[in-house]
């Protein structure tokens, strides 16, 4: 009995784990209808007064946040209250801006009027909206509505070379009526040269004043064409970017999206190239025009004026070059990276506008835009693709202005002997013509520069050649070359001896020996 009093049986161990069992069960059977009133009446929107004191008893759990923004959201949240309704503050009256407040009431809400929620929604409309800011962008810059040519003759830029033209016009028929007065001893001729040039100087006059007014008509007329035909539905190239980006097959995936942006922002860079270039070609074509048409007052020759509208109707039409793409649209429709293949292609056409398309400084710019961006990036594929719009090209220059190139008195008297033996009927004999020594001197000084740049150039090509020579390995094993057989000659007899007998001779005489 001893055992059993010093705690060490197992029994008495068993008897009063039972006892704790008991009270634990008891409890647990008064504590869950306690517990699933309080659920039904939290469900119902009424706390029993018991459940109600126990949790004022252990405090408001957000006292803890008490002096810090998240308070209000803390106490908002427990009083049942929203940003819409009269429970609680706006929880966004902190976010500035009208974008981030729109995009923080949606997600607060729990979505949109459109059905759509939450931050990726914010993202995916922004992201739309940029790649159609991006595409406005592109469309100004490449085909403008507004150029900055001069739209009417009063235009106080275009004034001062209307006036020129103008009275240069007059100028040129003053003259060739004084030469057909003074000449019309001639008759019939002469009166038809004064006629032409009458009716010429009308034309022109009248002309060179229609230009800006006309210029400016094609403009627009050129802007709305290529808008409608780059952007007006899904079948072309922008038109289709925009319908992927909301229905595509990867307008979820955010590479693809980056690519389409990516390409979307070089095209950006090359659009606006191709305005700087575009417009201030516009505007000198269009303000020497007077200068231009006021060479038909002459006779009606309209060699300069054809020149002249080339340079200008290639400037007006070069974004129409776009359109080449337009045939692949529907090859390449539903996806956003070959949709950004066809950018790229529209961007090579871009390059190629400048190049072909603006005159006299467009090759030298392309060529500067090539060089920039070959600077800045190794990839072989980007460029190829600036080296497919702006190719390889050499530049032929005016000669320098320099002395003249006279003879001197012998040659020209021997030229002029040659001249009066001609008229004779005589044959004059050949004279070339070379610079004297000093001549020669004064030009090797001149050209100095120019040769010792050539020299180098030449110096440096000839020892890549060497080293690229050089590099080359030889053949495996090389057979050697046959080594010729020497046949046995007969020694050289001396002049006392007597040449050796003839094989197949006679036989008359004894053999020598």
């Amino acid at each position: 009995m001893a055992d059993n009093d010093d705690g060490t049986n197992p029994w008495a161990r068993l008897s009063v784990a039972g006892r704790f069992a008991a009270l634990v069960g008891l409890l647990l059977m008064l504590w869950i209808p306690t517990a699933g009133s309080a659920q039904a009446a939290q469900a119902s929107g009424t706390v029993p007064a018991a459940v109600t004191t126990s949790v004022a008893d252990k405090g408001d759990p957000c006292d803890a946040l008490k002096g810090t923004p998240g308070y209000k959201y803390c106490t908002r949240d427990n009083s049942g209250g929203s940003s819409g309704g009269s429970g609680g503050d706006d929880p966004c009256k902190y976010v500035f801006g009208k974008s981030a407040h729109d995009l923080c009431e949606n997600d607060h809400n729990g979505g949109s009027s459109d059905g759509t929620s939450g931050l990726t929604n914010g993202a995916s409309q922004h992201v739309k909206d940029l790649a159609n800011w991006l595409i406005g962008k592109i469309e100004h810059l490449v085909a403008p509505g507004n150029t900055w040519a001069p739209k009417s003759a009063k235009d106080e830029v275009f004034t001062p070379f209307l006036w020129l033209g103008q009275h240069l016009a007059v100028a040129i028929f003053m003259c060739v009526v004084a030469v057909c007065a003074l000449s019309a001893w001639q008759g019939t001729p002469r009166l038809k040269q004064m006629g032409y040039s009458t009716g010429w100087t009308l034309v022109a006059v009248a002309g060179m004043a229609s230009v800006p007014g006309f210029v400016f008509a094609l403009n627009t007329a050129v802007s709305d064409g290529f808008k409608a035909a780059i952007d007006s539905d899904s079948g072309t190239l922008f038109g289709a970017i925009k319908d992927d980006l909301a229905r595509g097959a990867d307008s979820g995936n955010p590479l693809a999206i980056l690519i389409i942006i990516a390409v979307l922002c070089v095209a950006l860079a090359i659009a606006a190239l191709v305005y700087a270039t575009r417009n201030p070609g516009i505007l000198m074509f269009v303000c020497m025009s007077p200068l231009v048409i006021a060479s038909l007052a002459r006779g009606g020759d309209m060699e300069a004026v054809q020149k002249w509208a080339q340079r200008l109707l290639g400037l007006m039409f070069a974004p129409f070059a776009l359109l080449l793409v337009s045939p692949f649209v529907s090859l390449f429709k539903g996806s956003l990276v070959a949709d950004a293949l066809l950018l790229i292609a529209a961007d090579v056409l871009m390059l190629r506008m400048i190049f072909h398309g603006v005159p006299y400084f467009g090759p030298r710019m392309a060529r500067a835009a090539r060089s920039m961006v070959e600077r800045r990036t190794d990839n072989p594929l980007i460029q190829r693709a600036v080296r497919a719009g702006v190719p390889d090209f050499f530049e032929q220059e005016n000669s320098p202005r320099g002395p003249r190139l006279v003879t001197t008195p012998g040659r020209a008297m021997g030229q002029d002997a040659d001249v009066l033996a001609a008229a004779y009927g005589f044959r004059p004999r050949p004279r070339p013509g070379r610079l004297t020594t000093d001549s020669v001197v004064s030009q090797i000084n001149t050209d100095a520069a120019r040769t010792q740049r050539l020299m180098e150039a030449r110096r440096q090509a000839r020892a890549a050649n060497q080293s690229a020579g050089s590099r080359r390995t030889p053949a495996a094993n090389p057979t050697p070359a046959p080594a010729s057989r020497r046949t046995p000659s007969t020694p050289p007899s001396s002049p006392s001896s007597p040449p050796p007998p003839r094989s197949g001779g006679s036989g008359s005489g004894p053999a020598t020996p």
